[in-house]
């Protein structure tokens, strides 16, 4: 997740030759933006696709379901640590060879998850897999950042983040299905034929792409003496957060407040994801026009849409519209959020942009929690929805001092 790599040096010892035409269009790139776009799709689906098998997971290697939802939290805390620390151990490595590592390790992973013998084992799988693919989509966002002309590089950010969206849509859907029909291992051997299938890609279709900095590791850091870096990730990490802290109670809050039966729910979620397949790409090309307003925008509005479901989820109809809205729109902050980062950071982009994939896990994290702790205290399902409208609210507030620390802004 990377976007300002125009520093980087071409005449480094350790890098590749730069991309022929990296600032051609966007169309021109477009087979390589699809190939590092699938990798976010791998990635996604992986990190979802358990929770609709953790039944599944909890019986056959005997363990409890709370035991077993360790697997979704275990990966979530892989990808807050891996993304930044393996960006930093391959700051050297010029990216296209740190993709193909990150994929390889990727496929291993899923693997080890797809034999584990017993609990243990298989979460391991899941932080050595969560370790890569943190790394992997934070990488992959910055060499789509490059291979195109500075006024693309939203669009192109948004690209692999449509990897994201769709498997969502697509990725978790079918690998539940699969899981549950022929065994939940048998969906970790898909996701290593899709790791696979990824690995020839990258091959074949991404150009050779420099190393980060030419200063490695130290000069990555660096970045981090900026506050406004610190700024732009904390406003993804609270603009991020009303998502999941959303869809993680959306079950409860469609039966027991809108009335909906409980077969009802994977289609409003589906909807969901169809906003966000909507949603990312439209993003992108907003920001690439204008990063600033964009981004104020779409957090505005995701505190606005959250809201306004305190009233829509009495509503069947409102309810079904307002949950399209919400995956829509808040799919939109992701483009403007990721390339915010990379602008504020004058060196050190694919640290940066892997420490934003991090801020985007701590709100999946924190956000739910914060819901939890409502429910808890007697809130209500509707809690979470009020919640999710403070929290872009704050998103929005960090976003806009960030703009103000001096960086150019469009």
């Amino acid at each position: 997740m990377t976007q300002d790599l125009s520093t980087a040096q071409p005449s480094a010892p350790t890098a590749d030759p730069a991309p022929p035409g990296a600032a051609a269009s966007g169309l021109g790139r477009t087979p390589a933006l699809l190939a590092l776009s699938l990798g976010a799709f791998a990635v996604g689906t992986t990190e979802v696709v358990i929770t609709g098998l953790l039944p599944e997971v909890a019986a056959d290697l005997s363990v409890s379901l709370p035991t077993a939802g360790l697997l979704v939290s275990g990966y979530a805390l892989g990808m807050v640590v891996g993304a930044p620390g393996l960006a930093v151990l391959g700051a050297r490595v010029p990216r296209k060879r740190m993709l193909l590592a990150l994929t390889v390790l990727f496929i291993a992973a899923s693997l080890v998850s797809a034999v584990a013998p017993g609990y243990g084992v298989l979460l391991a799988g899941r932080v050595l897999s969560a370790l890569a693919g943190g790394a992997y989509v934070g990488i992959a966002a910055a060499v789509a950042a490059d291979l195109v002309a500075p006024e693309r590089k939203a669009t192109a950010i948004a690209t692999v983040f449509m990897g994201l969206s769709l498997a969502n849509v697509l990725g978790v859907p079918g690998g539940t299905a699969l899981g549950q029909a022929l065994g939940w291992r048998a969906t970790f051997w898909a996701v290593a034929v899709v790791g696979a299938v990824l690995l020839v890609a990258l091959a074949v279709l991404v150009p050779r792409v420099p190393a980060a900095e030419a200063g490695g590791p130290r000069r990555e850091l660096a970045a981090f003496r900026q506050g406004r870096v610190w700024l732009a990730l904390a406003a993804t990490a609270f603009g991020w957060a009303p998502f999941l802290t959303v869809l993680t109670y959306i079950a409860p809050l469609l039966t027991e407040v809108t009335g909906f039966a409980a077969a009802t729910v994977p289609v409003v979620l589906a909807l969901v994801g169809v906003g966000m397949v909507i949603g990312t790409p439209l993003a992108g090309r907003l920001a690439d026009r204008a990063l600033r307003p964009t981004l104020h925008g779409a957090l505005a509005a995701l505190a606005v849409i959250s809201a306004l479901l305190l009233a829509a989820v009495h509503s069947q109809p409102a309810a079904i519209v307002g949950f399209f809205l919400f995956g829509l729109i808040g799919a939109a902050v992701i483009p403007p959020l990721q390339t915010r980062v990379l602008t504020t950071a004058r060196h050190g982009g694919s640290l940066v942009s892997a420490a934003n994939v991090s801020a985007f896990n701590i709100g999946n994290a924190g956000g739910p929690l914060l819901a939890a702790t409502a429910l808890s205290l007697g809130g209500g399902y509707t809690a979470p929805l009020w919640i999710a409208a403070v929290l872009a609210a704050v998103g929005l507030g960090f976003a806009a001092a960030s703009f103000r620390r001096g960086t150019p802004t469009r």
